[in-house]
């Protein structure tokens, strides 16, 4: 019998797309002959993940779990709707979630991180493609934490407490923690949720946004025809705007449509450090078809 290397099973894993345990399990019944341990996955069904690897994974959920001053968000992708309607994905989802409040939201940690079924995110991850059918992929995590008040979290039209299709957290940094803190946090998440701010403050804006807002802002003022120096009083107004639209603390309370965020913040006695959001797909460029060609090509017309 060969021996089962740490090689041979990695060599098997990329062959395949299943699990590491499977591998060295297919391995171990195959006495170290990798064709025959190829066989014994294909015959568990548990080599199906790498034929669909290369299909385009938009759909899914968006998880959050809380813990002690601290929260994290996931986005696992899947190829269609309905696999997020799906139970036992839903609940993987929900488990990679708390997995990453102690293994962080550095994807190659979490994904070796262990689950409550004992098998790591990756593997639970290969075996749910095999039963399910569809490609699915670890997007990307985040976790946020603060040295004393909550990391509030808010999922917009929740299909189950924490996994939706948007997701906030929000890192607000206070004393200690209370009730009107956590209803704070929560408000805190839906005005995220619904605004989608791009930046926490104004030294946070990405310089290179900001420089392409102005220039547009300029070629917009010189359209009109007024002259350089009233230009740039134009721009300075205009930026401020843009501020005002894209920087969290600078925009308007949309539970009172008046106030700004960081008043309300401050009111409270308390500070927003941070914030994320997750929006399911967001940016990732989904694949077209045309559904009776498929079909059509499915019959073998």
């Amino acid at each position: 019998m060969a021996e089962i290397t740490a090689a041979l099973v990695r060599d098997l894993r990329e062959k395949t797309g299943a699990g590491m345990m499977d591998c060295k399990k297919a391995l171990t019944e195959a006495a170290g002959d990798m064709d025959a341990a190829i066989d014994w996955l294909r015959a568990k069904g548990l080599s199906q993940a790498a034929k669909k690897s290369g299909r385009t994974t938009a759909e899914g959920l968006v998880a959050v779990a809380s813990g002690k001053n601290k929260a994290a968000m996931v986005e696992v992708n899947a190829e269609t709707d309905f696999v997020g309607r799906n139970e036992a994905f839903q609940a993987f989802v929900e488990s990679v979630a708390h997995a990453a409040l102690d293994a962080g939201d550095d994807l190659d940690t979490l994904s070796q991180a262990k689950l409550p079924t004992g098998r790591t995110v990756a593997e639970e991850l290969t075996h749910l493609i095999a039963t399910i059918g569809e490609n699915m992929s670890l997007r990307r995590a985040k976790v946020l934490t603060v040295p004393s008040g909550i990391v509030a979290s808010y999922v917009h039209g929740a299909l189950r407490p924490g996994v939706g299709k948007i997701g906030v957290l929000a890192a607000v940094e206070a004393p200690s923690e209370s009730e009107a803190l956590l209803t704070l946090g929560r408000q805190i998440g839906m005005h995220v949720a619904a605004t989608r701010p791009a930046a926490l403050e104004v030294a946070s804006v990405d310089p290179e946004a900001l420089e392409r807002e102005r220039q547009v802002l300029i070629e917009q003022a010189r359209e009109s025809g007024k002259p350089e120096a009233i230009i740039e009083k134009m721009i300075e107004g205009r930026i401020r705007k843009f501020y005002e639209e894209v920087v969290l603390l600078e925009q308007v309370w949309v539970h009172d449509g008046e106030t700004r965020v960081s008043k309300v913040v401050e009111k409270a006695g308390a500070k927003l450090i941070a914030f994320e959001r997750f929006q399911l797909g967001e940016g990732i460029e989904k694949e077209t078809s045309d559904f009776a060609a498929e079909v059509a090509a499915a019959a073998g017309a």
